[in-house]
């Protein structure tokens, strides 16, 4: 059986600027908080850092041509902030400017449409001495810097994200402390999330100001699949905590312009979020053009059993810290099945299950899936060829749970792979492989896996075949 995705369906990939760029000092670039956290001792597997990453910054143009070749319809990059603002203020650098005009010059010379990221996590880390995510003035940083980034392209580009991945910036990095800035708080990543959310509403703000009317405006959020151990009411309460703080956190200010009344109770005795001032929640609301998902696991949770630590296997890195204020008592669980790399097991069920969510939860608003990947341990063989199966089982099976979905009603317009390349996997450096394209990271060269042939068919067919 052959599945048909809609005319005009969007086939891309995804990458980050820190985990890809690499000329971490050249052309006015100062450090990000992912500078400073990877060249921490003990911060990341290996000591590893971003300062070369896959050098697109000098290899960009090979990249396009090699997306070109492979049949991508677009390519999702983030800017790096410090390579455009590099104390998070002030007039922006041109030469910073100017390596993302050619990227996009590139790209549409190449018939590859851009997708912009404003933020993928890389925070400038003068804004961070001042105090970072949990200070109101970053999120007012932020917005002048997309001011700053749309009038240098919004003539060319017409896929704009705000943010990448929120939940991550706040919870990661400033409560477990497994991501930059490795803060490990408990009032800090709430006060991160509410001023994250307020960046994207003052960023889209300042987005409409300078786009064409054309231009698209979106957010990538990576909502959790929090699935109850049992049917027990404990299992349950926790199910709802966990949901209240990956995903209510952020679709409440977002689609309905309000906090939920459960977190601010779970949360009650670490702040009565006084943080939030009037008028923020409407300038958060701000009208979607899409909504950008990002999934690659469920959850699984049940009310902790003993009076200990509850057991931390949520799959976002070993810390003895939670990134969960107020639930710190909710135990995670491996979830049964094939298993990634990553050990996040294999499970399509769940993005079927997130698109139709918020197909009800937003209604009339666009999806697109802006990551969805696995991470395996290909290695060429003796012939230098990549065979990579459990990849391409791993996109047919969610593919296909795509195509369902939009059976069952889902406005899902595109799919970007995560990702295109081998490249930095934050924390854990270079010791997992992404990528559809392989990078021998000694010699920079890349060599398409199968699963970047697999997936080039399917974007230049929009057909997706049974094995």
């Amino acid at each position: 059986m052959t599945l048909t995705f809609p005319p005009g369906f969007l086939w891309g990939s995804a990458a980050a600027s820190y985990q890809v760029e690499g000329a971490a000092q050249e052309d006015g670039r100062t450090p990000s908080i992912w500078d400073t956290f990877s060249h921490t001792p003990g911060k990341t597997l290996g000591g590893d850092t971003g300062d070369i990453a896959i050098d697109q910054y000098h290899r960009f143009r090979d990249d396009v041509r090699l997306m070109s070749d492979l049949g991508m319809a677009a390519y999702r990059f983030s800017v790096s902030w410090s390579r455009v603002q590099p104390t998070g203020r002030g007039p922006a650098v041109q030469r910073g400017l100017d390596f993302y005009r050619s990227l996009v010059d590139e790209l549409l010379a190449a018939g590859i449409q851009p997708a912009l990221t404003l933020y993928h996590w890389d925070l400038p880390q003068e804004l961070e001495n001042t105090g970072g995510w949990p200070e109101r003035e970053t999120a007012e940083r932020f917005a002048e810097y997309a001011g700053i980034v749309a009038e240098a392209l919004g003539d060319r580009v017409e896929f704009w994200i705000t943010l990448n991945e929120p939940w991550c910036s706040a919870f990661l990095g400033y409560g477990s402390g497994v991501h930059a800035p490795g803060r490990t708080e408990r009032l800090a990543p709430l006060r991160a999330a509410h001023h994250l959310n307020l960046a994207h509403g003052l960023g889209a703000q300042a987005l409409r100001a300078a786009l064409p009317a054309r231009a698209q405006i979106a957010i990538s959020l990576n909502p959790a699949v929090v699935r109850p151990l049992t049917q027990q009411p404990q299992d349950l309460d926790a199910q709802r905590r966990i949901d209240a703080l990956a995903n209510r956190v952020f679709s409440g200010p977002l689609l309905r312009g309000a906090y939920p009344s459960d977190l601010i109770a779970d949360t009650a005795a670490i702040t009565d979020w006084s943080f939030v001032r009037d008028g923020d929640l409407a300038v958060i609301k701000h009208p979607l053009d899409a909504l950008g998902i990002n999934y690659y696991t469920p959850s699984l949770v049940s009310a902790a059993t003993s009076d200990g630590p509850a057991t931390r296997n949520d799959g976002h890195g070993a810390s003895e810290h939670s990134p969960w204020p107020g639930s710190e008592r909710v135990a995670f669980h491996q979830t049964p099945g094939e298993r990634t790399e990553m050990g996040w097991t294999v499970d399509p069920t769940g993005l079927h299950e997130l698109l139709m969510r918020y197909t009800r939860e937003a209604p009339g608003v666009p999806l697109y899936i802006t990551e969805n990947g696995a991470a395996y341990d290909d290695k060429p063989d003796a012939d230098g060829v990549v065979h990579d199966p459990e990849r391409i089982d791993y996109l047919r099976a969610h593919l296909a749970a795509a195509h369902r979905a939009i059976a069952d009603g889902a406005d899902l317009r595109g799919y970007f792979l995560w990702s295109l390349m081998d490249n930095f996997e934050w924390a854990y450096g270079y010791s997992k492989r992404f990528g559809a394209v392989y990078v021998d990271y000694a010699t920079q060269t890349r060599v398409p896996k199968a699963s970047a042939h697999w997936y080039g068919q399917v974007a230049r067919t929009g057909e997706v075949a049974d094995a």
